[in-house]
């Protein structure tokens, strides 16, 4: 069987080819009982848009392409689906890449790829300094995720780390808590991730008058469950004695309570756990997890009204406005790994 065509859409509606035209591109000057007519009849022929034949005649291939450190860990795997989720509503194709932290990856990513087969790019970068951001010719339109990035250099999205930070280290100091360490944390000027949510910690302390040591900032290799267990494992082989642990992620916070649980330490009696992202494993944990939840859907909804926006500019060759920013709501859920007031959930 032929596949449906417009016309034959038109002829089943009894209205012309250029009204079916308006109703799909949504136009608004079309009657409501023209417009139910027309979707009636694509819907009892089994009409399907040709994007590519749309994307063509504006001069895009309708594919965004979404770069991240690891798909595995879940936050990312998380957001990578709602990403795909706003850009199927844009009549979008979302094309998947991971960096694996790999800065050669993440400038091939910002660079287009060397083709010109996405429209646009949505980035999370671990390696990129602000250079890289500010000589791009020629490059994609770009709109970052995280912290790895200042001010003014490309559109950007994220949570107020420091804050989201501030308010976990209050948490833990409001449950009595005073031997605290920050497991992935790291100190530097540098606007990474791990930098901005330690500072965060570091103003907790000083705003209830408590001294700051830098060593209570725990690196780790990676932001894996292992790497959490074994953070502990160092901490407690060293004859130190937590009773507070602020992890960067969740996954470093289930390795650490794990450990814990493995030397004998209870959660939350003897040692409150704090976690990032709001990862689904963390619901389920026993005990489950508190942890700071980033409003994942809110990232990528402006994500990708950012990115639109930025290649609708190129396409008319108009005016470009200055790079925005845009920082999304979070919260603080208080489950069975802390104790203490707060948004329970």
């Amino acid at each position: 069987m032929a596949r449906p065509r417009i016309k034959d859409v038109a002829r089943r509606a009894g209205v012309s080819e250029k009204t079916v035209s308006n109703v799909i591109n949504d136009y608004a000057h079309v009657s409501e009982r023209t417009r139910t007519a027309v979707r009636e009849a694509i819907d009892e022929l089994g009409y399907r848009v040709n994007l590519a034949g749309r994307h063509l005649r504006r001069g895009r291939t309708g594919i965004i392409a979404l770069v991240v450190p690891e798909l595995d860990i879940p936050y990312f795997a998380d957001l990578a689906t709602l990403i795909i989720t706003e850009a199927e509503r844009n009549a979008m194709t979302v094309l998947v890449h991971q960096t694996r932290e790999d800065r050669r990856r993440e400038l091939a990513a910002l660079e287009g790829f060397g083709s010109d087969f996405a429209d646009g790019l949505i980035l999370s970068p671990l390696t990129l300094t602000g250079a890289d951001l500010r000589d791009r010719p020629g490059a994609p339109p770009t709109v970052l995720l995280g912290e790895r990035v200042r001010p003014g250099q490309a559109d950007h999205v994220a949570i107020d780390n420091e804050r989201a930070a501030r308010e976990a280290t209050v948490h833990l100091l409001e449950l009595g808590r005073r031997r605290l360490w920050v497991i992935g944390g790291k100190e530097g000027t540098e606007p990474g991730t791990a930098e901005v949510r330690s500072a965060g910690h570091r103003a907790a302390l000083e705003a209830a008058g408590l001294p700051w040591d830098p060593a209570v900032l725990l690196r780790v290799e990676n932001f894996r469950a292992l790497d959490g267990a074994l953070a502990v494992r160092r901490l407690l082989d060293a004859g130190e004695t937590p009773d507070g642990l602020l992890c960067l992620n969740d996954q470093l916070a289930l390795g650490a309570m794990r450990e814990l649980h493995d030397r004998g330490l209870r959660v939350p009696e003897d040692v409150a756990v704090v976690g990032f992202d709001d990862v689904e494993g963390g619901r389920f944990s026993v005990p489950s997890l508190t942890t700071v939840a980033p409003d994942k859907h809110a990232v990528a909804r402006v994500a990708l009204e950012l990115l639109m926006v930025r290649i609708s500019e190129r396409d008319t060759g108009g005016a470009v406005t200055p790079p925005r920013e845009r920082v999304v709501a979070h919260r603080l859920l208080v489950r069975e790994s802390s104790m203490g007031t707060g948004s329970r959930a």
